[in-house]
Protein backbone atom coordinates (compact mmCIF):
# COMPACT_ATOMS: atom_id res chain seq x y z
CA UNK A 1 0.00 0.00 0.00
CA UNK A 2 1.49 3.67 -1.05
CA UNK A 3 0.57 5.08 2.39
CA UNK A 4 3.00 6.38 5.77
CA UNK A 5 1.92 5.91 8.90
CA UNK A 6 3.23 8.67 11.79
CA UNK A 7 2.96 9.66 15.32
CA UNK A 8 2.71 13.16 16.11
CA UNK A 9 2.87 15.16 19.03
CA UNK A 10 1.25 18.42 20.02
CA UNK A 11 4.65 20.09 21.89
CA UNK A 12 3.31 23.17 24.50
CA UNK A 13 6.69 24.86 23.73
CA UNK A 14 7.10 23.99 19.48
CA UNK A 15 3.45 23.50 18.61
CA UNK A 16 2.79 20.42 16.30
CA UNK A 17 5.64 17.86 15.61
CA UNK A 18 6.35 14.80 14.12
CA UNK A 19 7.69 12.15 15.96
CA UNK A 20 8.17 9.05 14.46
CA UNK A 21 7.38 7.82 10.52
CA UNK A 22 7.19 4.59 9.06
CA UNK A 23 7.04 4.17 5.36
CA UNK A 24 7.18 1.31 3.02
CA UNK A 25 10.21 1.36 -0.02
CA UNK A 26 8.82 -1.43 -3.02
CA UNK A 27 11.72 -2.81 -4.57
CA UNK A 28 12.60 -1.03 -8.03
CA UNK A 29 11.66 -3.15 -10.94
CA UNK A 30 13.41 -4.93 -13.28
CA UNK A 31 16.12 -3.58 -14.90
CA UNK A 32 17.84 -5.45 -18.10
CA UNK A 33 21.13 -3.66 -17.27
CA UNK A 34 21.45 -6.05 -14.23
CA UNK A 35 21.07 -9.60 -16.14
CA UNK A 36 25.21 -9.10 -16.57
CA UNK A 37 25.67 -9.63 -12.87
CA UNK A 38 27.58 -6.25 -11.72
CA UNK A 39 26.31 -4.46 -9.07
CA UNK A 40 25.46 -0.74 -9.96
CA UNK A 41 26.82 1.83 -7.74
CA UNK A 42 22.77 2.82 -7.34
CA UNK A 43 21.95 -0.66 -6.23
CA UNK A 44 24.46 0.12 -3.40
CA UNK A 45 23.32 3.46 -2.45
CA UNK A 46 19.80 1.92 -2.49
CA UNK A 47 20.99 -1.03 0.16
CA UNK A 48 22.51 1.89 2.73
CA UNK A 49 19.42 3.96 1.88
CA UNK A 50 18.35 3.32 5.63
CA UNK A 51 21.49 4.18 7.24
CA UNK A 52 21.78 7.79 5.52
CA UNK A 53 18.08 8.59 7.42
CA UNK A 54 19.41 10.14 10.61
CA UNK A 55 21.56 12.58 8.77
CA UNK A 56 19.09 13.60 5.99
CA UNK A 57 16.17 13.66 8.58
CA UNK A 58 17.84 15.52 11.15
CA UNK A 59 19.20 18.16 8.56
CA UNK A 60 15.99 18.19 7.29
CA UNK A 61 14.37 18.79 11.03
CA UNK A 62 17.26 21.15 11.94
CA UNK A 63 16.73 23.86 9.47
CA UNK A 64 12.92 23.82 10.41
CA UNK A 65 13.66 24.88 13.77
CA UNK A 66 15.22 23.33 17.03
CA UNK A 67 13.93 20.25 18.89
CA UNK A 68 13.38 19.78 22.87
CA UNK A 69 13.37 16.64 23.98
CA UNK A 70 9.52 16.12 23.71
CA UNK A 71 9.65 16.84 20.35
CA UNK A 72 12.62 13.91 19.21
CA UNK A 73 11.98 10.12 18.94
CA UNK A 74 15.41 9.10 18.38
CA UNK A 75 19.05 10.36 18.66
CA UNK A 76 21.06 12.14 15.95
CA UNK A 77 23.35 9.11 16.00
CA UNK A 78 20.52 6.18 15.82
CA UNK A 79 20.32 4.80 11.93
CA UNK A 80 16.37 4.47 12.14
CA UNK A 81 14.65 1.15 11.96
CA UNK A 82 14.37 -0.84 8.67
CA UNK A 83 12.06 -5.08 8.14
CA UNK A 84 12.04 -6.13 5.23
CA UNK A 85 9.19 -8.27 3.81
CA UNK A 86 10.72 -11.22 2.23
CA UNK A 87 7.38 -12.62 0.00
CA UNK A 88 7.29 -8.98 -1.64
CA UNK A 89 10.74 -7.58 -0.93
CA UNK A 90 9.00 -4.10 0.41
CA UNK A 91 11.00 -2.39 2.60
CA UNK A 92 9.49 -0.83 5.83
CA UNK A 93 11.97 2.53 6.91
CA UNK A 94 11.22 4.08 10.04
CA UNK A 95 12.36 7.69 11.43
CA UNK A 96 11.69 10.78 12.46
CA UNK A 97 10.72 12.18 9.12
CA UNK A 98 10.06 11.06 6.11
CA UNK A 99 13.17 10.05 3.62
CA UNK A 100 12.11 12.31 0.80
CA UNK A 101 11.68 15.94 0.99
CA UNK A 102 8.14 15.81 -0.76
CA UNK A 103 6.88 13.69 1.97
CA UNK A 104 8.20 16.12 4.43
CA UNK A 105 5.74 18.54 3.73
CA UNK A 106 2.60 16.31 3.64
CA UNK A 107 3.71 14.83 6.78
CA UNK A 108 3.86 18.34 8.44
CA UNK A 109 0.58 19.67 7.06
CA UNK A 110 -0.89 16.41 7.97
CA UNK A 111 0.40 16.62 11.20
CA UNK A 112 -0.60 20.25 12.06
CA UNK A 113 -4.16 19.80 10.79
CA UNK A 114 -5.03 16.79 13.17
CA UNK A 115 -3.44 18.45 16.32
CA UNK A 116 -5.15 21.76 15.48
CA UNK A 117 -8.21 22.02 13.55
CA UNK A 118 -9.06 18.39 11.96
CA UNK A 119 -10.63 16.98 15.09
CA UNK A 120 -13.07 15.25 16.71
CA UNK A 121 -15.55 16.36 19.53
CA UNK A 122 -13.87 16.05 22.40
CA UNK A 123 -9.93 15.85 20.73
CA UNK A 124 -10.13 12.33 21.18
CA UNK A 125 -10.84 10.25 18.76
CA UNK A 126 -10.89 9.30 14.65
CA UNK A 127 -11.34 11.86 11.97
CA UNK A 128 -10.55 11.66 7.87
CA UNK A 129 -9.57 14.55 5.89
CA UNK A 130 -7.49 15.13 2.61
CA UNK A 131 -7.40 16.45 -0.61
CA UNK A 132 -6.29 15.21 -4.19
CA UNK A 133 -2.89 17.56 -3.39
CA UNK A 134 -1.73 17.12 -0.38
CA UNK A 135 -3.17 13.55 0.08
CA UNK A 136 -5.88 11.83 2.56
CA UNK A 137 -5.38 11.40 5.91
CA UNK A 138 -6.91 9.19 8.77
CA UNK A 139 -5.90 10.86 12.03
CA UNK A 140 -6.88 9.15 15.52
CA UNK A 141 -5.71 11.13 18.53
CA UNK A 142 -5.44 10.89 21.52
CA UNK A 143 -4.39 12.11 24.95
CA UNK A 144 -1.33 10.55 26.90
CA UNK A 145 -1.23 10.98 30.31
CA UNK A 146 1.74 13.58 32.31
CA UNK A 147 1.91 14.37 35.78
CA UNK A 148 4.24 17.60 34.95
CA UNK A 149 2.15 18.70 31.82
CA UNK A 150 -0.45 21.17 32.25
CA UNK A 151 -3.48 19.38 32.67
CA UNK A 152 -1.62 16.09 33.41
CA UNK A 153 -2.15 14.70 30.14
CA UNK A 154 -0.34 15.68 26.49
CA UNK A 155 -1.56 15.25 23.51
CA UNK A 156 -1.01 13.10 20.32
CA UNK A 157 -2.29 11.58 17.19
CA UNK A 158 -1.44 8.94 14.75
CA UNK A 159 -1.88 9.55 11.19
CA UNK A 160 -2.45 7.16 8.20
CA UNK A 161 -1.34 9.49 4.92
CA UNK A 162 -2.36 7.94 1.39
CA UNK A 163 -3.24 9.42 -1.92
CA UNK A 164 -5.73 6.44 -2.75
CA UNK A 165 -9.37 8.14 -0.86
CA UNK A 166 -11.59 4.88 -1.28
CA UNK A 167 -8.59 2.33 -0.37
CA UNK A 168 -8.04 4.41 3.08
CA UNK A 169 -12.13 4.91 3.39
CA UNK A 170 -12.60 1.51 3.02
CA UNK A 171 -9.95 0.47 5.26
CA UNK A 172 -11.15 2.44 8.14
CA UNK A 173 -12.64 0.04 10.37
CA UNK A 174 -9.48 -1.81 10.00
CA UNK A 175 -7.30 1.06 11.17
CA UNK A 176 -9.68 1.90 13.77
CA UNK A 177 -9.74 -1.44 15.33
CA UNK A 178 -5.47 -1.76 14.98
CA UNK A 179 -4.47 1.67 15.80
CA UNK A 180 -6.90 1.78 19.08
CA UNK A 181 -4.63 -1.25 20.47
CA UNK A 182 -1.52 0.23 20.15
CA UNK A 183 -2.95 3.53 21.86
CA UNK A 184 -4.72 1.55 24.44
CA UNK A 185 -1.56 0.25 25.06
CA UNK A 186 0.51 3.72 25.27
CA UNK A 187 -1.95 4.90 27.66
CA UNK A 188 -2.16 2.29 30.01
CA UNK A 189 1.93 2.02 30.04
CA UNK A 190 1.89 5.71 30.66
CA UNK A 191 -1.10 6.08 33.36
CA UNK A 192 1.08 3.74 35.39
CA UNK A 193 4.22 5.43 35.49
CA UNK A 194 2.07 8.85 36.44
CA UNK A 195 0.08 7.17 38.70
CA UNK A 196 3.71 5.83 40.40
CA UNK A 197 5.05 9.43 39.89
CA UNK A 198 1.85 11.09 41.71
CA UNK A 199 2.28 8.38 44.28
CA UNK A 200 5.68 9.76 45.14
CA UNK A 201 4.98 13.54 44.64
CA UNK A 202 1.42 14.95 43.98
CA UNK A 203 1.72 17.61 41.87
CA UNK A 204 -1.86 18.64 42.08
CA UNK A 205 -1.82 19.45 45.78
CA UNK A 206 1.43 21.36 44.96
CA UNK A 207 0.18 23.36 42.07
CA UNK A 208 -2.85 24.69 43.90
CA UNK A 209 -0.14 25.58 47.15
CA UNK A 210 2.28 27.36 44.83
CA UNK A 211 1.87 30.91 44.68
CA UNK A 212 1.21 32.06 40.96
CA UNK A 213 2.74 34.73 38.85
CA UNK A 214 2.13 35.57 35.11
CA UNK A 215 5.59 36.62 34.95
CA UNK A 216 7.30 33.59 36.06
CA UNK A 217 4.55 31.13 34.25
CA UNK A 218 6.69 30.80 31.74
CA UNK A 219 9.87 29.94 33.58
CA UNK A 220 8.02 27.42 35.75
CA UNK A 221 7.10 26.09 32.02
CA UNK A 222 9.70 25.41 30.43
CA UNK A 223 11.53 22.70 32.70
CA UNK A 224 8.26 20.69 32.68
CA UNK A 225 7.54 21.28 29.02
CA UNK A 226 10.06 18.91 27.35
CA UNK A 227 9.40 14.94 28.17
CA UNK A 228 10.03 12.30 25.38
CA UNK A 229 7.19 9.64 25.16
CA UNK A 230 9.98 7.52 25.97
CA UNK A 231 9.88 8.96 29.46
CA UNK A 232 5.89 8.94 29.71
CA UNK A 233 6.07 5.35 29.38
CA UNK A 234 8.89 4.02 30.77
CA UNK A 235 9.42 2.18 27.71
CA UNK A 236 13.30 1.34 26.74
CA UNK A 237 12.45 0.07 23.09
CA UNK A 238 9.37 2.20 22.29
CA UNK A 239 10.43 3.21 19.43
CA UNK A 240 11.16 -0.39 18.00
CA UNK A 241 7.58 -1.40 18.95
CA UNK A 242 6.14 1.10 17.15
CA UNK A 243 7.87 0.40 14.18
CA UNK A 244 7.13 -3.18 14.26
CA UNK A 245 3.18 -2.11 14.60
CA UNK A 246 3.56 0.33 11.99
CA UNK A 247 5.07 -1.62 9.58
CA UNK A 248 2.52 -5.08 10.51
CA UNK A 249 -0.54 -2.00 9.66
CA UNK A 250 1.06 -0.83 6.56
CA UNK A 251 1.60 -4.70 5.03
CA UNK A 252 -1.71 -5.68 6.05
CA UNK A 253 -3.41 -2.65 4.94
CA UNK A 254 -2.09 -2.99 1.73
CA UNK A 255 -3.00 -7.00 1.11
CA UNK A 256 -6.43 -7.35 2.99
CA UNK A 257 -8.51 -5.66 -0.60
CA UNK A 258 -7.46 -6.76 -3.46
CA UNK A 259 -8.54 -6.05 -6.93
CA UNK A 260 -11.07 -8.83 -9.21
CA UNK A 261 -11.47 -9.19 -12.42
CA UNK A 262 -15.04 -9.72 -13.09
CA UNK A 263 -16.55 -10.66 -16.30
CA UNK A 264 -19.76 -8.52 -16.68
CA UNK A 265 -21.38 -7.69 -13.70
CA UNK A 266 -21.23 -9.53 -10.79
CA UNK A 267 -23.86 -11.59 -8.98
CA UNK A 268 -24.93 -10.63 -5.83
CA UNK A 269 -23.95 -14.33 -4.80
CA UNK A 270 -20.39 -13.32 -5.77
CA UNK A 271 -20.93 -9.90 -3.83
CA UNK A 272 -21.81 -11.78 -1.17
CA UNK A 273 -18.78 -14.36 -1.04
CA UNK A 274 -16.43 -11.14 -1.17
CA UNK A 275 -17.85 -9.56 1.70
CA UNK A 276 -17.29 -13.42 3.29
CA UNK A 277 -13.61 -13.33 2.44
CA UNK A 278 -12.88 -10.23 3.18
CA UNK A 279 -14.71 -10.48 6.61
CA UNK A 280 -12.54 -13.73 7.37
CA UNK A 281 -9.42 -11.67 6.21
CA UNK A 282 -9.50 -9.03 8.61
CA UNK A 283 -10.81 -11.48 11.75
CA UNK A 284 -7.40 -13.80 10.75
CA UNK A 285 -5.02 -10.60 10.51
CA UNK A 286 -6.79 -9.82 13.69
CA UNK A 287 -5.68 -12.81 15.65
CA UNK A 288 -2.35 -12.97 13.61
CA UNK A 289 -1.61 -9.51 14.70
CA UNK A 290 -2.39 -10.16 18.40
CA UNK A 291 -0.12 -10.69 20.49
CA UNK A 292 0.61 -14.42 22.10
CA UNK A 293 -1.29 -15.73 19.69
CA UNK A 294 -3.21 -18.99 20.85
CA UNK A 295 -6.68 -20.88 20.35
CA UNK A 296 -9.18 -18.95 18.07
CA UNK A 297 -12.30 -18.27 19.63
CA UNK A 298 -15.53 -20.90 18.86
CA UNK A 299 -17.09 -17.54 17.58
CA UNK A 300 -14.29 -17.15 14.89
CA UNK A 301 -14.38 -21.23 13.70
CA UNK A 302 -18.11 -20.52 13.51
CA UNK A 303 -17.63 -17.28 11.28
CA UNK A 304 -15.64 -19.69 8.74
CA UNK A 305 -17.98 -22.26 8.71
CA UNK A 306 -20.76 -19.55 7.58
CA UNK A 307 -18.74 -18.07 4.73
CA UNK A 308 -18.26 -21.09 3.37
CA UNK A 309 -16.81 -20.55 0.07
CA UNK A 310 -19.95 -22.27 -2.42
CA UNK A 311 -18.26 -22.06 -5.48
CA UNK A 312 -15.98 -25.06 -3.76
CA UNK A 313 -19.16 -27.02 -2.98
CA UNK A 314 -18.98 -29.07 -5.83
CA UNK A 315 -15.75 -30.34 -5.20
CA UNK A 316 -16.30 -31.02 -1.70
CA UNK A 317 -19.39 -32.71 -2.64
CA UNK A 318 -17.26 -35.67 -4.72
CA UNK A 319 -14.43 -35.66 -1.64
CA UNK A 320 -17.19 -36.62 1.02
CA UNK A 321 -17.45 -40.85 0.94
CA UNK A 322 -20.44 -42.64 0.10
CA UNK A 323 -23.03 -43.06 1.23
CA UNK A 324 -24.11 -39.38 -0.02
CA UNK A 325 -26.28 -37.65 -1.59
CA UNK A 326 -25.00 -36.24 -5.03
CA UNK A 327 -27.34 -33.63 -6.91
CA UNK A 328 -30.86 -32.39 -6.53
CA UNK A 329 -32.46 -35.40 -8.62
CA UNK A 330 -31.21 -38.18 -6.30
CA UNK A 331 -32.34 -36.60 -3.12
CA UNK A 332 -35.38 -36.48 -4.98
CA UNK A 333 -35.42 -40.09 -5.63
CA UNK A 334 -34.29 -41.04 -2.36
CA UNK A 335 -37.05 -39.36 -0.37
CA UNK A 336 -40.07 -39.56 -3.03
CA UNK A 337 -41.65 -36.90 -5.09
CA UNK A 338 -44.06 -35.69 -2.13
CA UNK A 339 -41.47 -35.55 0.85
CA UNK A 340 -39.19 -33.90 -1.28
CA UNK A 341 -41.41 -31.36 -2.15
CA UNK A 342 -42.60 -31.00 1.27
CA UNK A 343 -38.61 -30.15 2.53
CA UNK A 344 -37.58 -27.83 -0.81
CA UNK A 345 -40.73 -26.03 0.19
CA UNK A 346 -39.41 -25.41 3.74
CA UNK A 347 -36.09 -24.41 2.45
CA UNK A 348 -36.90 -21.78 -0.11
CA UNK A 349 -39.29 -20.23 2.56
CA UNK A 350 -36.80 -19.54 4.80
CA UNK A 351 -37.16 -22.14 7.68
CA UNK A 352 -35.19 -23.86 9.96
CA UNK A 353 -34.10 -27.54 8.26
CA UNK A 354 -32.98 -29.71 11.30
CA UNK A 355 -31.46 -33.50 10.12
CA UNK A 356 -30.46 -35.75 12.83
CA UNK A 357 -28.79 -38.93 11.72
CA UNK A 358 -25.65 -40.76 12.92
CA UNK A 359 -24.01 -40.40 9.58
CA UNK A 360 -22.63 -36.75 9.37
CA UNK A 361 -21.22 -37.13 5.97
CA UNK A 362 -24.63 -38.14 4.54
CA UNK A 363 -25.88 -34.67 6.21
CA UNK A 364 -23.40 -32.68 4.76
CA UNK A 365 -24.21 -34.01 1.66
CA UNK A 366 -27.64 -33.07 1.88
CA UNK A 367 -26.98 -29.72 2.61
CA UNK A 368 -24.71 -28.81 0.03
CA UNK A 369 -27.52 -30.19 -2.19
CA UNK A 370 -30.08 -28.21 -0.79
CA UNK A 371 -28.11 -25.05 -0.38
CA UNK A 372 -28.37 -24.87 -4.28
CA UNK A 373 -31.59 -23.85 -4.16
CA UNK A 374 -31.02 -20.42 -2.33
CA UNK A 375 -28.93 -17.63 -2.76
CA UNK A 376 -25.77 -17.51 -0.79
CA UNK A 377 -26.62 -14.83 1.32
CA UNK A 378 -29.45 -16.91 3.01
CA UNK A 379 -27.57 -19.63 3.80
CA UNK A 380 -26.26 -20.18 7.45
CA UNK A 381 -25.38 -23.37 7.84
CA UNK A 382 -24.14 -25.80 11.30
CA UNK A 383 -23.71 -29.25 9.61
CA UNK A 384 -22.94 -31.32 12.42
CA UNK A 385 -23.55 -30.27 16.20
CA UNK A 386 -24.16 -32.32 19.63
CA UNK A 387 -26.35 -29.55 20.83
CA UNK A 388 -29.24 -27.68 18.91
CA UNK A 389 -28.95 -24.16 17.68
CA UNK A 390 -31.57 -21.53 17.49
CA UNK A 391 -33.21 -20.42 14.03
CA UNK A 392 -31.91 -16.87 14.14
CA UNK A 393 -27.90 -18.87 14.20
CA UNK A 394 -28.91 -21.08 10.67
CA UNK A 395 -31.26 -22.36 9.10
CA UNK A 396 -29.72 -26.08 7.97
CA UNK A 397 -28.64 -27.23 11.22
CA UNK A 398 -27.14 -31.17 11.06
CA UNK A 399 -27.59 -33.48 14.38
CA UNK A 400 -26.70 -37.00 16.32
CA UNK A 401 -29.87 -38.62 16.79
CA UNK A 402 -29.69 -38.46 20.33
CA UNK A 403 -29.81 -34.71 20.38
CA UNK A 404 -33.57 -33.22 22.29
CA UNK A 405 -35.34 -31.12 19.90
CA UNK A 406 -37.08 -28.15 22.30
CA UNK A 407 -40.80 -28.26 22.33
CA UNK A 408 -41.29 -24.80 20.82
CA UNK A 409 -39.63 -25.90 18.23
CA UNK A 410 -40.69 -29.36 17.14
CA UNK A 411 -44.20 -27.49 17.22
CA UNK A 412 -42.96 -24.52 15.41
CA UNK A 413 -44.49 -24.21 11.61
CA UNK A 414 -41.10 -22.61 10.78
CA UNK A 415 -39.15 -25.31 10.86
CA UNK A 416 -39.16 -29.12 9.74
CA UNK A 417 -37.46 -32.07 11.08
CA UNK A 418 -35.66 -34.73 8.66
CA UNK A 419 -35.17 -38.01 11.15
CA UNK A 420 -32.38 -40.78 9.31
CA UNK A 421 -32.41 -43.84 11.08
CA UNK A 422 -30.87 -47.29 9.66
CA UNK A 423 -32.85 -50.37 8.17
CA UNK A 424 -32.88 -53.46 9.81
CA UNK A 425 -30.08 -55.38 7.99
CA UNK A 426 -29.11 -51.99 5.72
CA UNK A 427 -25.61 -51.62 7.01
CA UNK A 428 -24.71 -55.01 5.88
CA UNK A 429 -24.87 -54.30 2.82
CA UNK A 430 -22.62 -52.40 0.54
CA UNK A 431 -23.92 -49.00 1.01
CA UNK A 432 -23.27 -46.51 -2.56
CA UNK A 433 -24.84 -43.44 -4.37
CA UNK A 434 -27.78 -45.72 -5.25
CA UNK A 435 -28.57 -47.82 -2.22
CA UNK A 436 -29.50 -45.10 0.17
CA UNK A 437 -32.91 -45.48 0.28
CA UNK A 438 -31.94 -49.37 1.18
CA UNK A 439 -29.97 -48.35 4.30
CA UNK A 440 -31.25 -45.94 5.26
CA UNK A 441 -35.37 -44.73 6.48
CA UNK A 442 -36.18 -41.04 5.86
CA UNK A 443 -39.08 -39.28 8.24
CA UNK A 444 -40.69 -35.90 7.84
CA UNK A 445 -42.32 -34.38 10.09
CA UNK A 446 -43.21 -30.73 10.37
CA UNK A 447 -46.01 -29.06 12.35
CA UNK A 448 -47.26 -26.22 9.66
CA UNK A 449 -50.33 -26.97 7.88
CA UNK A 450 -49.93 -25.19 4.75
CA UNK A 451 -50.69 -26.94 1.87
CA UNK A 452 -46.95 -27.16 -0.22
CA UNK A 453 -48.32 -28.39 -4.00
CA UNK A 454 -49.32 -24.74 -5.31
CA UNK A 455 -45.90 -23.24 -4.89
CA UNK A 456 -43.76 -21.13 -5.06
CA UNK A 457 -43.57 -20.81 -9.25
CA UNK A 458 -40.01 -21.16 -8.97
CA UNK A 459 -40.52 -24.76 -7.23
CA UNK A 460 -42.91 -25.39 -9.88
CA UNK A 461 -40.83 -25.09 -12.56
CA UNK A 462 -37.61 -27.16 -11.14
CA UNK A 463 -39.55 -29.91 -10.44
CA UNK A 464 -40.69 -29.81 -14.23
CA UNK A 465 -37.04 -29.90 -14.72
CA UNK A 466 -36.06 -32.62 -12.37
CA UNK A 467 -38.79 -34.77 -13.70
CA UNK A 468 -37.74 -34.72 -17.07
CA UNK A 469 -35.31 -37.25 -17.26
CA UNK A 470 -34.09 -36.31 -21.02
CA UNK A 471 -32.01 -33.47 -19.36
CA UNK A 472 -28.99 -34.05 -17.50
CA UNK A 473 -27.41 -32.77 -14.15
CA UNK A 474 -25.49 -30.26 -15.45
CA UNK A 475 -28.17 -29.23 -17.46
CA UNK A 476 -30.93 -28.69 -14.52
CA UNK A 477 -28.30 -27.37 -12.22
CA UNK A 478 -28.20 -24.49 -15.35
CA UNK A 479 -32.07 -24.38 -15.16
CA UNK A 480 -31.41 -23.57 -11.43
CA UNK A 481 -29.10 -20.95 -11.65
CA UNK A 482 -31.28 -18.85 -13.99
CA UNK A 483 -34.35 -19.61 -12.42
CA UNK A 484 -32.13 -18.07 -8.74
CA UNK A 485 -31.29 -15.11 -11.01
CA UNK A 486 -34.73 -14.29 -12.67
CA UNK A 487 -35.97 -14.63 -9.03
CA UNK A 488 -33.46 -12.49 -7.36
CA UNK A 489 -33.93 -9.58 -9.69
CA UNK A 490 -37.35 -9.58 -8.79
CA UNK A 491 -36.03 -9.25 -5.03
CA UNK A 492 -34.10 -6.46 -6.31
CA UNK A 493 -36.91 -4.31 -7.46
CA UNK A 494 -39.30 -5.39 -4.72
CA UNK A 495 -36.57 -3.96 -1.95
CA UNK A 496 -35.82 -1.11 -3.91
CA UNK A 497 -39.88 -0.15 -4.41
CA UNK A 498 -41.05 -1.41 -0.29
CA UNK A 499 -37.95 -0.66 1.56
CA UNK A 500 -36.11 2.54 -0.35
CA UNK A 501 -38.87 4.03 -1.99
CA UNK A 502 -41.28 3.06 0.84
CA UNK A 503 -43.87 2.79 -1.53
CA UNK A 504 -47.95 1.81 -0.05
CA UNK A 505 -48.83 -1.37 0.29
CA UNK A 506 -51.29 -0.53 -2.88
CA UNK A 507 -48.56 0.03 -4.83
CA UNK A 508 -46.32 -2.80 -3.36
CA UNK A 509 -49.40 -5.23 -4.90
CA UNK A 510 -49.62 -3.52 -8.60
CA UNK A 511 -45.63 -4.36 -8.32
CA UNK A 512 -45.88 -7.72 -7.41
CA UNK A 513 -48.62 -8.28 -10.00
CA UNK A 514 -46.21 -6.43 -12.62
CA UNK A 515 -43.12 -8.99 -11.51
CA UNK A 516 -45.58 -12.29 -12.28
CA UNK A 517 -45.82 -13.32 -8.81
CA UNK A 518 -49.55 -13.16 -8.22
CA UNK A 519 -52.08 -15.77 -9.02
CA UNK A 520 -52.08 -19.55 -7.72
CA UNK A 521 -49.09 -19.69 -5.24
CA UNK A 522 -48.97 -15.91 -4.84
CA UNK A 523 -48.95 -16.06 -0.96
CA UNK A 524 -45.49 -18.72 -1.48
CA UNK A 525 -44.11 -16.35 -3.55
CA UNK A 526 -44.57 -13.50 -1.87
CA UNK A 527 -42.63 -15.28 1.26
CA UNK A 528 -40.00 -15.95 -1.14
CA UNK A 529 -39.32 -12.79 -1.87
CA UNK A 530 -39.39 -11.23 1.44
CA UNK A 531 -36.70 -14.24 2.74
CA UNK A 532 -34.44 -13.77 -0.68
CA UNK A 533 -34.15 -9.74 0.48
CA UNK A 534 -31.73 -11.16 2.94
CA UNK A 535 -29.46 -12.67 0.46
CA UNK A 536 -28.61 -9.50 -1.07
CA UNK A 537 -25.28 -8.24 -1.06
CA UNK A 538 -24.39 -5.48 1.53
CA UNK A 539 -22.99 -3.31 -1.47
CA UNK A 540 -25.96 -3.51 -3.28
CA UNK A 541 -28.07 -2.26 -0.35
CA UNK A 542 -25.56 0.49 0.54
CA UNK A 543 -25.38 1.36 -3.27
CA UNK A 544 -29.80 2.26 -3.71
CA UNK A 545 -30.18 3.77 0.21
CA UNK A 546 -27.05 6.34 -1.04
CA UNK A 547 -28.87 6.55 -4.14
CA UNK A 548 -32.28 7.49 -2.82
CA UNK A 549 -30.60 9.87 0.03
CA UNK A 550 -28.68 11.46 -2.74
CA UNK A 551 -31.83 11.44 -4.93
CA UNK A 552 -33.96 13.76 -2.15
CA UNK A 553 -31.27 16.26 -1.16
CA UNK A 554 -30.97 17.17 -5.06
CA UNK A 555 -33.88 19.23 -5.16
CA UNK A 556 -33.10 21.04 -2.01
CA UNK A 557 -29.92 21.63 -3.31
Amino acid sequence: MNALVALCHFCELHGPRTLFCTEALHPPSPDPSSQTGASLPGDRDGDREGEGLTMRANSSASQRGEMCEGCRSLPASHPGFVSVDDETGIRFLSHQHPRQSQLFSVVRQACVRSLSCEVCPGREGPIFFGDEQHGFVFSHTFFIKDSLARGFQRWYSIVMVAMDRIYLINSWPFLLRHLKLTIHSLQSTALKVFESEQGVCPQRAMRMNSAFSPAVFPHQRSGNAARSLTSLTQHTNLWASLHSSFSWLLKACGSRLTEKLLEGAPTEDTLVLIERQTEQDEEMSCWEGADGGGPKPLWHQTDSELGHDFHTDEAKLEELPDPKFRSLRHLRQVLGVAEFRQLAWHVLMGNQVIWRCADSGLIKSAFIVLKSLLPVGCVRSVPYSSQYEEAYKCNFLGLSPEVFIPSHVSSSEFSVLVDVSSNPGGQNCVVDGEAISSAYHFSITSASTQPTDKGPTLLNKLEVALSNENLSVEVVSHCLLCLKEEWMNKVKVLFKFSKVDQRSKEDTQKILALLGTTGPGEEDNVRLLKFWISGLSKTYKSHLMTAALGGERSPSQ
